[in-house]
């Protein structure tokens, strides 16, 4: 039964006691063995965003997105009916990789009629139906139409495209996002069309890194040049105004006030010339209030980070929004992906602007990243296993459990029965 608290009473641990308050273990990011069934039970089973539809603006538009944690590779497309599907990128002739350009392992993205590959030229259309085979008459009773890329199962939310490789999923995709992030049904995505992109590989398990982006309990410590003085201060306390669970999704908010904009010692000079920075331009224009994007009626409202289990955030600020994706490589290694997108550019100075709070915030992120290697060297030491958890890291507590709750489900499922 979804809860959502208010903080009133109580502390925000309390309003889900279901996730206890004692210490955790993060043997889940530690362990080949909890990996390996990880990629079963999570990211073989769950919805995965992989792209927004801007990326597919015309018929035969295509990416192609390698997907290490399922251990393939995926091929999405826009067909003629503009409709978007996906397919495993693997030709149905001899196991070639039917879409990549120099290197195989590397994702590509262009325009085309059709998909051809380079090795024996069988094509498929669109639709990922068998459309040409090179001397057909050379095999024995071939029947093309059973002989189509593929398919991956694909859905569409306000604009973002994912996928999931359960041939029969649990949910649909918007039974599986919930009403906590479908109450952003008629936020504007689609018009914040600028983006600034980046990617790193990282060497610290993939829901390390998320965690960093689940509690603002590290802020006055890790970013202190970011924050005012009087959140430096000993014992100083920075929370956040609203934390929510839905299922296995979270989200936290945090208030917001330019005042802190005039706090020279906590900026950059470019911050300053430019008016722009970690949270983004100074003026921006005026966004459609989505019912769903301030729950807690927090005022003067700032951020609210909506993180849609098991590797996708996306936090929206005044004017534009920032997404987070993180894609395991290995147990203890992940490719982190993010970008900011704003409404286009009007001018130079805004297109500056843009450009100044991508920095900035790339930037922060690389504070954050720079506690990885850290972390989990020492959580693979093996000598803690029990670490305390305070209110202000109830998200922490809450993706952890999540996935050992999955894991665990998908053991029991292949279970013999009375074992």
């Amino acid at each position: 039964m979804q809860k959502w608290p208010k903080p009133a009473e109580g502390s925000w641990t309390q309003h889900y006691p279901e996730l206890g308050t004692g210490p955790v273990s993060f043997r889940d990011s530690t362990s080949p063995e909890f990996y390996e069934l990880e990629r079963e039970a999570v990211f073989k089973r769950a919805w995965l965003n992989v792209a927004r539809v801007e990326e597919l603006p015309r018929v035969g538009s295509y990416l192609t997105k390698e997907i290490d944690a399922a251990r393939t590779s995926v091929i999405v497309v826009k067909g003629k009916d503009q409709q978007i599907r996906a397919f495993y990128n693997i030709c149905r002739h001899r196991g070639n990789k039917l879409v990549w350009n120099d290197f195989p392992n590397e994702e590509v993205k262009g325009t085309c009629r059709q998909f051809t590959c380079k090795y024996h030229g069988w094509r498929y259309d669109l639709k990922g139906d068998l459309s040409y085979v090179q001397q057909e008459g050379e095999f024995f009773g071939l029947d093309t139409t059973q002989y189509g890329l593929k398919p991956v199962q694909c859905d569409i939310w306000n604009g973002f495209i994912f996928i999931n490789f359960d041939p029969e999923p649990r949910w649909t995709l918007r039974e599986f996002l919930g009403p906590m992030i479908t109450a952003l049904d008629d936020y504007p995505f689609e018009m914040m069309t600028e983006r600034y992109e980046f990617a790193a590989q990282n060497n610290s398990n993939w829901k390390i890194f998320a965690d960093a982006f689940q509690e603002y309990y590290h802020v006055p410590s890790l970013h202190s040049q970011q924050v005012p003085t009087e959140v430096r201060q000993p014992n100083a306390t920075f929370e956040c105004g609203h934390f929510q669970i839905d299922g296995p999704h979270r989200l936290v908010s945090t208030a917001g006030t330019r005042r802190w904009l005039l706090a020279p010692e906590y900026m950059y000079p470019v911050e300053r010339v430019t008016r722009s920075g970690l949270v983004g331009p100074w003026r921006t224009p005026e966004t459609h209030q989505s019912a769903g994007l301030n729950p807690g009626g927090i005022e003067p409202w700032g951020i609210t980070n909506f993180q849609i289990f098991p590797n996708l955030e996306i936090l929206i600020y005044h004017g534009w929004y920032l997404l987070y994706r993180y894609w395991p490589t290995s147990h203890n290694t992940h490719k982190f992906e993010a970008y900011n997108a704003f409404y286009p550019a009007r001018s130079v100075r805004e297109r500056i602007e843009h450009e100044v709070a991508s920095v900035v915030l790339k930037e922060f992120a690389l504070q954050d990243a720079g506690m990885l290697g850290g972390t989990q060297a020492a959580l693979e030491y093996g000598v803690v296993d029990d670490f305390p958890l305070s209110d202000q890291e109830i998200l922490v507590r809450h993706l952890h459990k999540v996935a050992v709750d999955w894991v665990d489900e998908y053991k029991a499922e292949r279970s013999p029965v009375g074992v």
